[in-house]
């Protein structure tokens, strides 16, 4: 308990970035079981998106994200994850933009909390062009509920940019949730939200947030496979307004875990 709160503690006063659309994704608290590995393609394209190059960034609209995520369960509750981002857009060609490494423990089974608990740490690098923060990092504390059919995450992140032109190193909110109910035996529907409402010192104005809601359908119960789809709107004029993803995962288990 003591390693885990000196951890927790360590990372929430370090700099930090956000999550933006090479990975929409709402965490859930458990981790990678131990010697097995996911293999994860996040897919998404921009439908209606920014149209002009801003601080040096391109264009969002009719963008094409490709992410290649790895993660593997180094102990019983405690992973590493490892991410490669591309991009392909009319006109620019497609593009290598850049990578993460994401630590992430969770609280162990035997502390018996009401609710699942794990603290992610995400940190790497991304080209000038297709971010303005170019090196960054995110803290993602993740609690999530099962009640029956009904699941609830919550993912109260924090980013801040490491090297910027344009960004301060104060910390963002950068709240994510998701919510879904097992309509099928093993298919849920479900809402996921992504915000990001400015510096903790002080929000952004609303018309300047990003806040979007995405309808989404998750397979379950599958040992071997994971699927996650959506449609995303945004809710202001700084949000993309309208984004399709796909999480496609295929789990592979190395040997027999003790979990």
């Amino acid at each position: 308990m003591k390693y885990f709160i000196h951890l927790f503690v360590f990372f929430y006063f370090f700099k930090l970035s956000a999550q933006n659309n090479y990975e929409i994704q709402v965490y859930g608290a458990e981790t990678q079981a131990k010697a097995s590995t996911m293999f994860e393609l996040h897919s998404n394209y921009t439908f209606s998106g920014q149209k002009q190059i801003m601080d040096g960034v391109l264009p969002t609209n009719n963008a094409l994200h490709e992410t290649l995520e790895i993660t593997n369960g180094i102990t019983d509750n405690f992973e590493i994850g490892v991410y490669l981002f591309t991009n392909y857009t009319a006109g620019y060609g497609y593009q290598i933009v850049g990578s993460h490494i994401r630590p992430r423990i969770a609280a162990p089974d035997k502390w018996h909390l009401p609710v699942g608990l794990s603290l992610s740490v995400e940190i790497g690098y991304q080209k000038p062009a297709y971010s303005i923060d170019t090196w960054s990092m995110e803290i993602r504390p993740i609690i999530d509920k099962q009640w029956e059919k009904f699941y609830l995450s919550f993912n109260p992140t924090l980013g801040i940019s490491l090297v910027s032109k344009y960004n301060s190193s104060t910390p963002d909110f950068e709240p994510n949730i998701k919510a879904d109910y097992n309509f099928l035996k093993n298919g849920a529907f479900g809402i996921e939200y992504y915000g990001s409402m400015g510096a903790i010192t002080g929000f952004d104005k609303i018309n300047d947030q990003q806040h979007a809601i995405f309808v989404t359908y998750d397979l379950l119960n599958d040992p071997k496979w994971e699927f996650n789809a959506g449609a995303g709107f945004g809710l202001t004029s700084s949000t993309d307004a309208f984004v399709f993803k796909i999480i496609l995962g295929r789990k592979v288990k190395w040997k027999k875990s003790s979990k």
